[in-house]
Formats: C-alpha cells, structure tokens, sequence
C-alpha cells in the first residue's frame, strides 16, 4: 500500500512539474498574433501622420501591445528618412510622396503597409468671397510646399476645376508652416491652404477666418475614383516585413484600432497627442483631430487609390516620388 501511494505521489508531481513547464510558453491565438513579443522600432513624424498612433503608444506604455514597440518622434521629415536608410527604424509613419522616393532609394527595400491620413488641406478666408474653387479666380492663394505635394495638389484641383494656375491665380509661396499661420493670422493672406494642425491654429488666433474649401472633398469631386489624396502612410522595411510578417501583421491590426480609437475618443487622444510629443497642446490637438481626416486604408483599396495619386504627383514632377512610380511590390498585402 505504501509503494502504491508513493507512485501516486510520483505521478501527481510529474504532472505538476510538466503543466508548470508549460504555463509560461506563449501561444499563437491568430496567424496575425506573433508567438512571442517582437522588438519593432517605430518612427513617426509630429503632426496628422502621427496622430493615429498615440493609441497604441498608451497602450505599448502599460505593457498591452502585441509587440514591444520603441517609439521615436521627430520633427523633420528628414530625420525620418535617415532613421529609415540606416536600419535604425523598422516602421515609420511619413508622408506618402517620402514613402515612394525611399523606395527609390533603396532599390526597392521599403514597402508601404497602409494609409493613415487623408488630405490635411484647408482654403482659408479672412472674408466671405470664396464659396467654390471658381471663385479663386483673381485671388492671391498663400502657401507652403513650393515643389512638394500641397503645390501639385493645389494646382491639380485648380485645372481639373477649369482655372490655369499660373494666369487665373495668383500663388504665393512662403518659406514654411510657420510663416503661412503668421501671415494668416496677422491678416496679411487674406486667401490661404494652410494644413493641419496649423490651419486650426490660425483659426483660433484669428476670429475673422473661416475654412472655405475642403482640398480633401475637391479632390474626390473631380477624381472619378481613379485616386484618392491620401498624403499620410506607414511604411516598413521589407527586409523586416519578411523576418517578422506575424508581428508586422499584428501591429497593423493594433494600429488600425489606435486609429479608431482615436477617431472615437478625440479628447482623450488630444491629451496622448501632448504626451507623446505629436501635438503640443491638448485644445490645439482636440480641435484638429477630427480635421485631419484619420483612415487606414490597406491591401487592394490602397494599392488603386494611392498609386492613383502618386501618378497625379508624377505627371507635375517625377522628383516628387523619387522620379519613378512604384511597381506593385511597393504594396503590402496580409
């Protein structure tokens, strides 16, 4: 009897020992949930590009996420760009114009995951002449981006509304964002597309303009579907896309979600836009959020759409994509 006991005994301990083995192993829930947290370094630029991550970034700080994410915000584009070509980020949220001529620059090493932001282009007014894009006709249009996107964007909606850009307008170019909102709020630029978050502070620190035209909505009305202006996206290394497809594919759905959430709860994202460096005050972020027209858009839809605009972009000025349009390799898809 007491042999008979003692194997008991053995037997009980050994499963014990083997269901404590076991506990701790991680396992794969989906094909898009990695079986153990990935280290995936990610870049963003402050301002809308950034905006749709500041979910994530909360929920990456109380140990949530899927992977183990190091965020890194800048404020240059260029720093971006460098983090990008040295190895140094995995992920990066930039404009889509960038995107396209990293993929230049890199011989095709960069492949875009998805679309975060559509246009962030507003027409200004200190007055009340301007209810349509014809009635542009005779003014002086303030902007920044002189040969970059809000340029060709600004010119595209023009000719395709029947106006010549260089004869029924006239377009003065300022140095950057931040002389644009001084001209504008001072009243100087009576006529101004400005983007977010800068065109809402201008309408705060000035209580004569009004938002005239939608450049995202002018788009669409003359487009016919063949592209969409979506100036935001989240790019990632194709070496690391191919050694980490699971984490890859676990970050968009955690991004896409932090994308919602941020559309959902707008004061709460202003607060973690502050916190995380991508806005620099919550009321500037909570009035400009839901103007710099979050989405994410991936897979088929985005491949039409985006490469629609690229090739808007293109025909004005190769160099802005990085003097050729991306093959279809350029285009991520789960």
């Amino acid at each position: 009897m007491k042999k008979l006991t003692a194997i008991l005994l053995s037997a009980l301990l050994l499963v014990s020992l083997l269901t404590a083995c076991t506990t701790d192993e991680p396992v794969s829930s989906t094909p898009d949930t990695p079986t153990v947290k990935a280290d995936v370094n990610i870049v963003a630029i402050a301002g809308p590009t950034g905006v749709g991550l500041v979910s994530l970034m909360d929920e990456n700080a109380n140990g949530n996420a899927a992977n183990n994410y190091n965020f890194t915000v800048v404020n240059d584009p260029q720093k971006a760009v460098a983090s990008v070509l040295n190895g140094d980020a995995d992920i990066a949220a930039v404009p889509t114009n960038l995107a396209s001529t990293l993929y230049k620059r890199t011989s095709g090493n960069v492949q875009v995951l998805a679309v975060n932001t559509l246009g962030v282009l507003y027409m200004l007014e200190n007055g009340d002449s301007v209810k349509s894009v014809d009635d542009l006709r005779g003014k002086t249009i303030y902007t920044s981006g002189q040969g970059a996107n809000p340029e060709y964007i600004l010119r595209y909606v023009l000719e395709k509304n029947g106006l010549d850009p260089d004869k029924d307008v006239k377009i003065e170019f300022v140095a950057d964002n931040d002389v644009l909102a001084t001209l504008v709020t001072n009243g100087t630029a009576k006529v101004a597309m400005v983007p977010e978050p800068k065109a809402t502070a201008c309408l705060l620190g000035n209580k004569d303009l009004k938002t005239v035209l939608n450049m995202t909505q002018e788009w669409d009305k003359v487009s016919d579907d063949t592209s969409a202006l979506m100036m935001g996206c989240v790019i990632a290394r194709k070496e690391f896309v191919q050694n980490n497809k699971a984490a890859v594919n676990a970050f968009l759905t955690e991004y896409e979600s932090s994308i919602n959430e941020v559309k959902t709860d707008v004061a709460a994202a202003a607060n973690s836009c502050v916190t995380h460096g991508i806005i620099p005050k919550a009321p500037l972020a909570q009035k400009a959020i839901p103007n710099c027209n979050l989405t994410f858009v991936e897979g088929a839809d985005m491949k039409t759409q985006l490469a629609g605009y690229l090739k808007v972009l293109f025909d004005y000025n190769p160099a802005a994509i990085g003097g050729a349009l991306p093959t279809d390799d350029f285009y991520y898809a789960r």
